[in-house]
């Protein structure tokens, strides 16, 4: 059971980096991009290349600059070509099945097992060291490493001009900047987040699979909602003693930080889930989508009820 748990937040961080990707598209661009679901195997692919040259840290950059890439692809489609987020993002998602399987020599699957991964050569240079402690750490270091780069480039001027191209499109036009850029450099980093992610799960996992990436999207939706959740909750409670805590409801730095334990919370959840035999392993997406769904319909529920509650109130004011 210890290992179960210690097993999904090992998972949790790795994909942690993922949902900070998808946090970066969803919340701050507010586009769903489902590049995701074949930039996280381009990540894998593209690692694994470098791993079996015996490159592992390499693979981790690769991954990065591949996702990138892809992002910029789906940035293109969406501004210059005019085609739809949504589309654009299945469009490149389906494209990237092929680059994948051409990166990978034809082979749907390659094993790492016997290569060098972040994870062994940890574990060589402590080599007393429980292999699942090890793990922990060196994708711990990865989160919080990305964590903090991705906290500071949003916090600098260009991290500002993106976040303002989210919030308010034409007031970016009114001051001269391109928007266009922005969002391409936003999708890019998105994505290239994403990537990476790949390029550790794969080390992690010791293989690649070019089908490992369907459902990544709708997981990272799932992820980011339970981070805000969390995250209100915790905003909740500490008001009360500091009045302060409620700016962080606005805060980058705590959006980030939020998605990231969100990543760990609904893999834990999932692990606990499975383990209890509440659900079959294979009822997980159907769970994840019920998720999303409540979480999602809690805006407009409670937009309607303070509608309804405000009426009620006018109508007794009146008579």
């Amino acid at each position: 059971m210890t290992n179960q748990i210690l097993g999904a937040c090992i998972l949790g961080l790795i994909y942690g980096i993922m949902v900070l990707g998808v946090y970066i598209s969803f919340r701050i661009l507010k586009v769903p991009d489902l590049t995701v679901d074949g930039s996280i195997v381009l990540g894998m692919s593209t690692g694994t290349v470098f791993v079996k040259m015996g490159h592992p840290l390499g693979a981790i950059l690769a991954g990065l600059l591949a996702g990138m890439l892809a992002g910029m692809v789906t940035a293109f489609l969406q501004i210059r070509v005019k085609i739809s987020p949504i589309l654009a993002g299945i469009l490149t998602m389906t494209g990237l099945y092929s680059v994948c399987l051409q990166l990978q020599g034809g082979s749907p699957n390659i094993s790492l097992l016997g290569d060098r991964t972040i994870f062994s050569v940890f574990l060589e240079a402590h080599g007393d060291m429980n292999k699942n402690i090890a793990r922990m750490i060196v994708a711990l270091i990865a989160a919080v490493i990305m964590l903090a780069l991705t906290i500071l480039f949003f916090k600098t001027r260009l991290g500002l001009c993106i976040r303002t191209t989210g919030d308010n499109e034409e007031m970016i036009r009114a001051t001269s900047i391109s928007e266009t850029k922005m969002k391409t450099i936003a999708l890019a980093i998105a994505n290239g987040l994403v990537g990476m992610s790949g390029a550790v799960y794969s080390q992690y996992m010791g293989y690649t699979d070019v089908t490992a990436g369907s459902g990544t999207v709708v997981s990272g939706f799932a992820s980011v909602i339970i981070g805000e959740a969390v995250l209100s909750f915790v905003i909740f409670v500490g008001s009360k003693a500091a009045p302060k805590m409620r700016n962080l409801k606005s805060s980058i730095t705590a959006g980030f930080v939020a998605a990231v334990i969100g990543s760990v919370a609904y893999r834990v959840i999932v692990a606990l889930a499975i383990n209890a035999n509440i659900l079959p392993s294979h009822f997980l997406k159907l769970v994840t989508v019920l998720i999303i769904t409540l979480a999602l319909a809690v805006g407009p529920a409670k937009e309607a009820f303070v509608s309804y509650t405000n009426k009620v109130k006018r109508g007794k004011g009146n008579a």
